[in-house]
């Protein structure tokens, strides 16, 4: 039985704009090789598989080209946006249940879908970076996940050409740069991952995980407009409440069809 398949773009109300996502819909997980497969097939940062569970929740689980992995805001984004548009249009919220990202709720209110996230605690690290951008950050932190590095404004973001071998060799999956915001946001950032197949992510919910509380204590306020640089481009509107997270979003459909592959149940 062909299986739906939707891809979205997410954190954006502009089609080509954000972050694309596809987002399967079994109603039963098969074997984690046939997943991992269609995720590389689909080429995309993030393939999402959110399943119904007997309790009206739904799992949900994400794998990029090359891996699964333990978080993603925007295919969980994505997610919510095909559950509420396709399969459970009556609904206003969904909990979706993961496997070490605890329990993720998704809300929606007219078009925009807010997620509620568990925020990434951060410490200040040692690490130089010089050799990564030319000169010392103004601050390293890390989480269990990534690096991040505070650069002194906008411009060194959006001019900063990554160096993949460098960012590979970091003892973390993932390089978060960021630096004070313009143009009316907060705060601005950019994010690679080619550890995870993914040399730079357009939009990324789970760095905002450790972005927004940074900012947040930097600039004592809890409501934090973000913007990620990527080509594409994304915005996010947050906030921290005590240890989570929420992120505020909207999508744009851009495809959707059938994949030919076997359904499990």
């Amino acid at each position: 039985m062909p299986v739906p398949i939707h891809v979205i773009d997410a954190f954006t109300d502009q089609q080509f704009g954000g972050n694309p996502a596809a987002v399967v819909l079994f109603d039963c997980y098969p074997d984690d090789t046939l997943l991992q497969s269609i995720a590389a097939e689909n080429n995309l940062a993030e393939t999402a598989y959110p399943v119904p569970r007997d309790d009206g929740d739904w799992d949900l689980r994400w794998f990029t080209p090359t891996t699964e992995v333990p978080l993603c805001g925007h295919a969980t984004l994505a997610s919510a946006h095909v559950l509420f548009s396709h399969v459970i249009p009556a609904a206003d919220q969904i909990t979706f249940v993961t496997r070490q990202s605890g329990n993720l709720t998704a809300t929606r209110s007219g078009d925009a879908i807010t997620l509620d996230f568990p925020a990434k605690p951060a410490e200040a690290a040692p690490d130089d970076l010089s050799h990564i951008f030319g000169y010392r950050p103004d601050a390293v932190l890390k989480c269990p996940a990534f690096v991040m590095a505070i650069l002194p404004d906008a411009k060194a973001i959006r001019h900063f050409v990554p160096d993949r071998t460098a960012i590979m060799e970091l003892d973390r999956d993932g390089l978060i740069i960021t630096a004070p915001g313009d143009g009316g946001y907060d705060c601005i950032s950019r994010f690679f991952t080619p550890a995870h197949g993914i040399d730079e992510d357009p939009v990324t919910g789970g760095a905002h995980t450790m972005i927004v509380p940074y900012w947040a204590d930097r600039l004592g306020k809890t409501n934090i407009r973000a913007w990620q640089a990527s080509a594409r481009g994304g915005e996010l509107v947050c906030r921290l409440y005590g240890d989570r997270v929420e992120m505020k979003g909207v999508c744009v459909p851009y495809m959707t069809g059938e994949i030919a592959v076997w359904q499990p149940c």
